[in-house]
C-alpha cells in the first residue's frame, strides 16, 4: 500500500485495497459454490430416497390385508 510522504493514506489506497479484498472473497465464493451445490443436490437425493423407503414400509404395516377364500 503506497503512502503520501506525509504518512496519511489516501482514499484511492482504500479503495483499491477493498476493492482487492473484495474480488478476493467472490474468488473463493466462486470456487466453493460449485461444491455446495452438488453436495446440497446429493443430500436432496438421499433425503428422498429415504422418505419413499421408510414411508413404504411403515404404508404396508399399517395396511389392512383381507384374503378372499372360495
Amino acid at each position: 500500500m503506497e503512502q503520501s510522504g506525509e504518512g496519511k493514506i489516501s482514499r484511492e489506497d482504500l479503495e483499491r485495497r477493498f476493492k482487492s479484498l473484495q474480488d478476493d472473497i467472490q474468488g473463493r465464493v466462486e470456487n466453493k459454490k460449485q461444491t455446495i451445490v452438488a453436495v446440497a443436490g446429493a443430500a436432496a437425493v438421499v433425503l428422498m430416497i429415504a422418505s419413499y423407503l421408510f414411508g413404504r414400509r411403515r404404508g404396508s404395516r399399517r395396511a389392512t390385508r383381507v384374503e378372499f377364500r372360495r
